[in-house]
């Protein structure tokens, strides 16, 4: 982690808000790829993806081994990210939830909405 001698004029606590709201605020997958991609350098990136990649494996009680033969992930990063998924902040947990339930097919109901209207992609010339 990067150490300052000064400090900021913003509270900490605030930063990391306006960093999950901007996060919050993504609308799809394309979206948050530019975001972390113009956020995160490429190592930042695919640091992110590792971790992220063995969460599945953990769930399901797949060993560290195979794990790592299957992601080519290191068996210290399998071994953090199995600490925090027990003993973190519940964020992975809350994550794969949610994740799963986006993968699921949803229910259609006979009173659809409306569809959307395609955005225009050219200008409208006068």
């Amino acid at each position: 982690m990067k150490r300052r001698s000064l400090e900021p004029l913003q509270p900490r606590a605030l930063a990391e808000e306006g960093l999950c709201r901007a996060l919050l605020a993504m609308r799809d997958v394309d979206e948050m790829r530019a975001f972390l991609r113009d956020l995160c350098t490429p190592a930042e990136v695919e640091a992110l993806v590792d971790r992220w990649s063995v969460v599945p494996h953990l769930l399901a009680g797949t060993p560290y081994r195979e794990i790592h033969d299957l992601t080519a992930v290191s068996i210290t990063t399998i071994g953090r990210v199995a600490r925090y998924l027990n003993q973190g902040n519940g964020g992975y947990l809350a994550a794969a939830a949610r994740a799963q339930q986006s993968r699921r097919p949803r229910r259609v109901t006979s009173a659809s909405p409306k569809p959307r209207k395609p955005r225009r992609t050219t200008p409208v010339r006068a």
